[in-house]
């Protein structure tokens, strides 16, 4: 049976809150020390992937259309679903059994894919093995 549920929090039994539900529909998840809260909506990663920055296979990803090697250590990653503007936020990184010295460069980001390169510490342009990302910021 399909239906709809209408609330306010979502409580333990030892009355505990967990989750406020405001007005506008956001879902607000209570810090662990009860004195901030998270929105759900923008708290969490609208992309990610995992990849292989020698061969561009992807391992595991969420909303990513797909990896594109622009040239030497040079990615732009695909979004399934576009973000809202151009302004989100994101971090890369990189490496391989051993590396201690990464850096990642922004390159541009856009609504529809994010480019950066890595960067070897001495700023050598490299291929990592591993390369991750995530974007955060509001979907379209």
């Amino acid at each position: 049976m399909a239906g709809i549920v209408g609330l306010t929090e979502l409580q333990h039994t030892n009355g505990n809150s967990m989750l406020t539900v405001a007005t506008t529909g956001d879902g607000n998840v209570k810090s662990e020390g009860g004195a901030a809260t998270t929105s759900l909506r923008q708290g969490l990663a609208k992309s990610w992937a995992s990849f292989n920055g020698s061969s561009d296979a992807i391992g595991d990803s969420f909303n990513t259309s797909g990896i594109t090697d622009n040239g030497s250590a040079d990615y732009s990653v695909g979004f399934t679903n576009n973000m809202g503007n151009a302004n989100y936020s994101m971090y890369q990184c990189g490496g391989y059994s051993g590396n201690s010295g990464y850096t990642a460069m922004i390159y541009a980001t856009s609504t529809n894919e994010a480019e950066f390169r890595s960067v070897y510490g001495d700023n050598t342009l490299w291929e990592f093995s591993l390369q991750t990302c995530a974007m955060l910021g509001d979907l379209a």
